[in-house]
């Protein structure tokens, strides 16, 4: 892993051109005033109950998850050259989904094995000939990106499923605002509070066709146990929707209806925070409790939509992540615009004989991993824990990817030291509905111990407000 390039730094020549207001403003600091801001900061997420729960945590109790009240800034350029890539990389990804559950052109053309699709668990069989409004699958999409020790960005992975984070990224931006009011006078920082409205035109533009009123859309949750509650209530309060679980709902004469007050109201557009497995018993996961008997069916019909579709996991799958230059180029006659981190498949047998000779070295993740877990990081790793990775990996090779350590780049952040760098990655959220929505900034997670490169919150990680500089 070689030196990181460091946001507000560089390569150490001098602080760089949208941090230098920033800079300034951090000189004429004191650590107690920032510590008192710091306490502000964390006052106003419980007040606003902003916290998460961390699955088999021992501790029942909620926790919030730390901010850095040290902005990560990026420059309007920089962002131009962002965005670009990942609209282009959106477009790609919804075009996959479609061609998998259609004609597999891809497939017959050889430019992805097909075992890799047609076996993976995350493809989903009852989705083959569903044609979702506008042909879009994944409405809302989480794009991980890292800059490298080179100094370039480049996507990390896709999270097209049921992305989490935006929450924070609105209520980063509310704080900070409230509590350095005199530091967005220094700046033109690019507004995000616009994505409930962006998100709410995305919802309405998929609803079923032909529908002589305005659709009724509602956000499914699991419930208020479940570690994104606060995001769900959030975006729901935010967008004027209902808030509903599985038990608020009921499929009557081939419709979704709610139960109300009132009487039973249809919905059409069920913006659903819960996975496939659980969004009908009838269909997928006959145990589950949280979704809804015949869901599926009238999705299935067209008389409601999905947000984002069932099947959708197939394009965020670890092992397709590989492949996604070559879904690019297959869909859109493009190169990438930002490239992958490049990555090896231990299901080829040269690149899990690679792997195991060089684990100490590498990054290792399952292909349905996330939030940090199934994951090794090899030069943060005793010798024990390499060798009982080196077993999994031997019984289950296609199960795991394999990439470099990479130098993530650094941001100045306040920790208990005072000003120190720490690593950090950006996950934009991008909207794919009628048009392609894209909120200047995204969510900045911080690995906040010293030397770590695991940003999530489950993992010890905080957030930041992301700022893109206006021109």
């Amino acid at each position: 892993m070689g030196s990181a390039f460091d946001e507000m730094n560089g390569f150490g020549e001098g602080i760089r051109a949208p941090y230098s207001q920033v800079a300034e403003w951090l000189g004429t600091q004191h650590l107690g005033a920032l510590e008192e801001k710091r306490i502000e900061a964390e006052t106003l997420f419980r007040r606003h109950g902003i916290t998460f729960a961390v699955y088999g945590d021992s501790e029942t109790t909620e926790r919030l998850i730390p901010f850095d009240i040290v902005p990560r800034i990026i420059s309007a350029a920089e962002w131009r050259r962002l965005s670009a890539g990942i609209e282009q990389r959106v477009r790609a990804l919804n075009a996959f989904m479609h061609d998998v559950y259609h004609r597999q052109e891809i497939l017959r053309a050889k430019r992805i094995p097909e075992d890799l699709v047609i076996q993976n668990s995350a493809f989903v069989p009852e989705m083959i000939g569903v044609d979702p409004v506008l042909g879009v699958y994944s409405h809302i999409i989480g794009i991980d990106l890292v800059r490298t020790g080179e100094g370039e960005f480049y996507v990390l992975e896709d999270n097209t499923r049921t992305p989490s984070g935006v929450s924070y990224m609105l209520e980063n931006r509310e704080t900070m605002m409230h509590m350095f009011p005199d530091l967005f006078a220094l700046n033109r920082v690019a507004p995000v509070e616009t994505y409930p409205d962006n998100l709410l035109k995305t919802l309405i533009s998929v609803a079923p066709r032909n529908l002589d009123r305005e659709p009724v859309i509602a956000l499914l949750t699991p419930g208020l146990y479940n570690s994104a509650y606060f995001e769900h209530s959030f975006l729901a309060d935010q967008m004027g929707i209902e808030l509903v679980e599985g038990q608020d709902l009921v499929v009557l004469d081939g419709v979704l209806n709610m139960k109300t007050t009132q009487g039973l109201q249809r919905i059409d557009v069920l913006y659903r925070r819960i996975d496939d497995d659980f969004l009908d018993p009838l269909t997928f996961n006959s145990d589950s409790v949280l979704g809804v008997p015949g869901l599926f069916d009238v999705y299935r019909s067209g008389r409601v939509t999905i947000v984002n579709a069932p099947g959708g996991g197939i394009a965020d799958d670890k092992a397709i992540y590989s492949y996604i230059p070559e879904i690019i180029d297959f869909y859109l006659g493009e190169s990438p615009l930002i490239g992958n981190v490049p990555t090896r498949n231990c299901r080829k047998q040269d690149d899990l004989k690679y792997v195991l000779e060089h684990l100490p070295e590498l990054v290792v993740k399952e292909v349905h991993g996330s939030g940090g877990y199934g994951m090794l990081v090899g030069p943060a790793s005793t010798k024990e824990q390499i060798e009982i990775f080196r077993k999994k990996l031997v019984q289950n090779p296609a199960n795991y990817i394999a990439q470099p350590t990479l130098a993530l780049s650094t941001c100045p952040s306040f920790v208990e030291q005072g000003i120190a760098p720490r690593h950090v990655d950006l996950r934009p959220f991008v909207l794919s509905g009628d048009r392609i929505r894209l909120v200047p900034g995204g969510l900045t997670r911080v690995a906040l111990k010293k030397g770590s490169l695991v940003v999530n919150s489950s993992q010890g990680g905080g957030t930041k407000d992301t700022w893109v500089l206006q021109d």
